[in-house]
């Protein structure tokens, strides 16, 4: 698996605009050591060297049809982490009822029935035979027992999202916690379920259809933030009584969805908040990061003096000890770096990848207002593009598979960031409703184009023009490399292979494959002439290619 990547230690901060990049990079240095790779064409730098992202795949509509087959397609991807929404009201007992049922006890997972827990237990298994590490999402919708009174019944309406108990929520999630700390076997099993050491606590808060109300009062109060703040204080506590502490496992908190709508009345009880007003309420502070006091603090459930706040970081333990931030950074049908002038003009409280610098500085600035000085890494955790074909409203999967790879380049070069997301592995079935076709595969399970190889390996020229005379740098990654091994041991190495027009690919460099387990590379090549880049490595069961990637040398 990839080692961790060291946590920042200063504010610096890399740029995400690739216009800036080769002045950044020529300053930086080569993640990769070429000892032993002759010829003038490649050109090491001193870039010092990151380590790896770790690579996160995500599909709970394969989860639930086939927990193997999804775990068997995540290692031949070479993914190191599979990501699993746990539903609370789908284990829960009776989750249509009002009341639950009578000498129920929340805490002790053999209280659940069995076929609840039977996709998790799989997955946690048969990931464990891969050598993937699983991370669970706890999450709604909440049994109906557990949800507030007075929720609006208007049609399409998730009512069991209203105010969902944080008591019971910590009783699940302690049961949870219980089940999968390593040693725990179900009656039946003859041996205890492997441990999960990845963790969140609920999924997009600050989107209503996940929980609600967001905001009332004509949405001038923020609730959601008050609703996910208790939630994650008792998951977080309930983690730690079950052995799952920020010292052993990730914990994360957040899970944001990147937009939502602002303006007179929204977002209402079931649309969207944005991102950053959320995390201020959610933080209890204003606009100018300062903590909120008198009735704007009562309001928002946050103390209401100076000498309230200063206990406040003490309180919530979830919001500062928490191994990161997870975000949803979905750039929709724009390239990761591109600001759309909406962005810029109209929405300062957007979280999408090209603005994610907002949302450091929001973090850091609400930090040091409780006297910390810690920057909080920050996990992609879903991330995709839709594809047209099969949504008319996404982008072509070539033009995907280059925003991909850019962004997981970009993602790569920050030092904020930890991980890497894919979602999904296949695209929705029609019959679903769902028009959500960020998948590698269309709903047929036929690889998309471009798509499926540019997650597999991917590769990226920041800068494809350039003199004869000059280097270009190019970056990729062999993710089935580190499955491949534990089985063939050391020694691989990567090909970047060059094209004319007309002509074959030859190979033009080979470059060793980091021995430490992890997947990237960074390269400087000088290339003869105008053509098309590629990479080639030999897997166990043959030849695998990356995308290619066309580069102009006048």
């Amino acid at each position: 698996m990839p080692p961790a990547r060291q946590r920042p230690n200063s504010t610096a901060r890399l740029s995400l605009r690739p216009a800036r990049a080769p002045r950044l990079l020529a300053a930086l240095a080569c993640v990769i050591a070429l000892a032993g790779c002759a010829g003038s064409a490649v050109q090491p730098q001193s870039r010092p060297q990151r380590g790896d992202l770790v690579s996160i795949l995500q599909d709970d509509g394969q989860l639930f049809a086939s927990p193997l087959h999804l775990v068997h397609e995540a290692g031949a991807l070479g993914v190191d982490v599979l990501r699993a929404n746990v539903f609370w009201g789908r284990i829960a007992p009776d989750p249509l009822s009002p009341t639950p049922p009578a000498g129920f006890d929340g805490a002790n997972p053999a209280a659940y029935p069995a076929g609840g827990w039977a996709i998790y237990d799989e997955l946690v298994r048969d990931a464990a035979a891969e050598g993937i590490r699983v991370y669970f999402t706890l999450t709604g919708p909440p049994p109906l027992w557990a949800a507030g009174h007075g929720q609006p019944h208007t049609p399409n309406c998730p009512c069991s999202h209203w105010m969902p108990s944080a008591s019971e929520f910590g009783a699940f999630v302690r049961a949870v916690g219980t089940r999968y700390d390593g040693s725990y076997t179900p009656s039946g099993a003859a041996a205890p379920l492997p441990r999960v050491s990845w963790w969140s606590i609920w999924n997009e808060p600050n989107y209503g259809p996940n929980l609600a109300p967001q905001a009332i009062h004509g949405s001038t109060l923020e609730v959601s933030p008050r609703l996910y703040r208790a939630l994650l204080d008792a998951g977080w506590s309930a983690l730690e009584q079950t052995g799952h502490r920020p010292s052993r496992d990730t914990i994360l908190i957040g899970e944001i969805a990147p937009r939502g709508l602002s303006g007179p009345h929204l977002p209402g009880n079931f649309s969207g908040m944005v991102p950053l007003r959320f995390l201020r309420a959610l933080y209890c502070v204003d606009g100018a990061l300062k903590p909120l006091q008198g009735t704007a603090a009562l309001q928002r459930g946050c103390p209401a003096t100076s000498s309230g706040s200063a206990a406040f970081r003490d309180q919530n333990p979830g919001l500062f000890d928490a191994t990161g931030l997870a975000i949803h950074p979905y750039p929709d049908s724009f390239a990761p770096d591109f600001v759309t002038p909406f962005d810029a003009c109209c929405q300062p409280d957007y979280a999408d990848f090209a603005v994610l610098g907002r949302l450091y500085r929001t973090l850091d600035g609400v930090f040091a207002t409780y006297g910390s000085n810690v920057h909080m890494p920050l996990y992609s955790t879903e991330f995709g593009y839709k594809t047209d074909p099969p949504y008319a409203g996404g982008v072509p999967p070539a033009l995907a598979a280059q925003y991909l790879n850019q962004a997981e380049y970009l993602s790569w070069l920050n030092p904020r960031l930890r991980s890497y997301d894919q979602y999904l592995l296949l695209d929705p079935v029609p019959s679903s409703g769902s028009q959500f076709d960020t998948g590698l595969r269309f709903a047929d399970g036929q690889p998309k184009p471009y798509v499926y190889d540019a997650f597999r390996m991917p590769l990226y020229i920041p800068v494809s023009r350039t003199s004869a005379s000059r280097t270009l740098e190019v970056w990729g990654c062999v993710r089935p490399a580190a499955t491949a091994r534990r089985t063939a041991g050391e020694g691989q190495r990567v090909e970047v292979q060059f094209a004319a027009a007309s002509e074959p690919f030859r190979t033009l460099h080979r470059v060793p494959l980091n021995r430490e387990g992890g997947c990237y590379f960074d390269v400087w090549i000088r290339f003869p002439r105008s053509g098309s880049v590629r990479l080639a490595w030999r897997s166990p069961s043959g030849w695998l290619y990356s995308r290619t990637q066309a580069i102009s040398v006048p």
